[in-house]
């Protein structure tokens, strides 16, 4: 197994950084040979790439793996790093290079921090050739990076390492140090766990039980008292605050209160605000439950309430409880399609005025020109339904709320088969 030169008391992660690619652990699907990648790779001849992934999944390492199989020069800058100024440079380096026969590969780690101008410098050199670019990015490339760079790229999505894949590397940690962790089965797997996916943190927290004693051998609770307990991945700003918000409504809208939880427990140990989580939930109330439970938004907007006077962590509870009961709640989303096909046709039909006899007349100019004539007050008639219009003349009716038959909302669409037989009866009389 090769190993990447580094010295002897540098970091683990630089130690045991892979000089080939068959030593890179837990990217095989990119990598396979069906694959884009796989496919430049057996041609030896590199594309512009964006690699996607997130923190410790090996980009960086896989960057430089990539110019070593196909024998082309590497350029590195960081976006954090880096301004305009220093990507001129590159170009004037890969102008040199290009000329000595070879295709500098540029390799820019963090390329979602370039603002739209430093990403927009780019795209000349790409387009001629000067550079294949290799960009690395945590962040979903659609909403991190100028289209027209976007387009010019093979987006390759890099995984999480899988627990597997940590314990792959964990045991080629143990072989480059020579000796066992000691830790038991269980422990083992739980260090691998705690990495959240990262490979780097994982060889971190090897270094840090690397120079115990071979005895006593750790339990899972020994090894909680030599690491301190891993926050989260979770961005409050980026993709992962998107992903457990849709995880969580969509677990919800599915049904499932155990999913539910589990997503809300990762957002809240995330670090998100439980003020915007009671917001989505208030909202999820109105557009997956609706009138099958009415109920549901007045236990959520409660819900809120209860967490602004309790405040945390007994507050959560309260969103817990609402978030259980949403996800056990009948299921419509037929006010929410109504409201939308309503603002559609609102805006279809433009200021069209309301009909004469539904518009209130409080002034006598405004009696004689007909403002309320012929209003029907529904108290006063039968059933307590007149069947009058009340579109505007110009617009045939239409029909917006198609109640569904979850909770509630059977008994609602019973009620209003009753309205639409008594409007049929009003309109033959008159």
């Amino acid at each position: 197994m090769s190993k990447a030169a580094a010295p002897a008391d540098g970091p683990l992660a630089d130690r045991l950084r892979p000089r080939r690619l068959e030593d890179l652990v837990g990217q095989e699907q990119a990598l396979r040979a069906e694959a884009p990648l796989g496919r430049m790779l057996a041609r030896r001849r590199l594309g512009s790439l964006l690699l996607w992934g997130p923190p410790g999944c090996g980009k960086t390492t896989l960057a430089r793996l990539l110019a070593g199989a196909t024998g082309q020069p590497l350029l590195a800058l960081s976006a954090v790093m880096s301004g305009v100024a220093d990507v001129r440079k590159c170009f004037e380096e890969a102008r040199r290079l290009r000329a000595r026969g070879t295709q500098p590969i540029l390799f820019i780690d963090e390329i979602h921090r370039f603002n739209r101008a430093q990403q927009d410098a780019l795209l000349k050199e790409v387009e001629e050739g000067t550079v294949t670019l290799v960009g690395a990015t945590t962040e979903n490339p659609s909403f991190a990076l100028n289209a027209a760079l976007l387009s010019r790229c093979q987006v390759v999505v890099l995984e999480r390492l899988s627990v597997e894949a940590l314990e792959r590397l964990l045991a080629r940690a143990e072989e480059h140090l020579g000796h066992a962790l000691p830790l038991d089965g269980e422990a083992r797997r739980r260090l691998a766990e705690l990495a959240d996916g990262d490979g780097r943190y994982l060889l971190n927290m090897i270094e840090s039980v690397a120079d115990l004693p071979s005895e006593p051998v750790l339990d899972t609770a020994g090894l909680a008292e030599i690491l301190q307990r891993r926050l989260p991945l979770y961005d409050k700003a980026e993709d992962a605050h998107y992903n457990l918000v849709s995880a969580l409504h969509k677990s919800i809208r599915g049904s499932d209160p155990d999913a539910t939880l589990y997503w809300l427990s990762r957002m809240l140990d995330g670090g998100e605000d439980p003020r915007y989580i009671a917001r989505r939930l208030v909202r999820m109330a109105s557009e997956d439950i609706g009138l099958a439970d009415p109920a549901a938004l007045g236990l959520c907007l409660s819900a809120a309430r209860a967490y602004e006077q309790l405040g945390t962590p007994e507050g959560e509870l309260a969103l817990a409880q609402a978030a259980i009961y949403l996800a056990l709640a009948p299921k419509s989303n037929a006010a929410y399609l109504a409201y939308k096909a309503a603002r559609r046709s609102a805006r279809e039909h433009g200021s069209l005025a309301p009909p004469m006899h539904i518009v209130n007349a409080p002034t006598g100019l405004m009696k004689g020109l007909g403002y309320g004539k012929g209003y029907l007050y529904d108290h006063d008639m039968p059933d307590r339904f007149s069947g009058q219009n009340y579109f505007p003349e110009e617009m045939a009716r239409e029909r917006y709320y198609q109640p569904t038959d979850q909770g509630r909302e059977q008994r609602l669409a019973e009620r209003l088969a009753q309205l639409e037989r008594l409007r049929a009866e009003r309109e033959e009389d008159h």
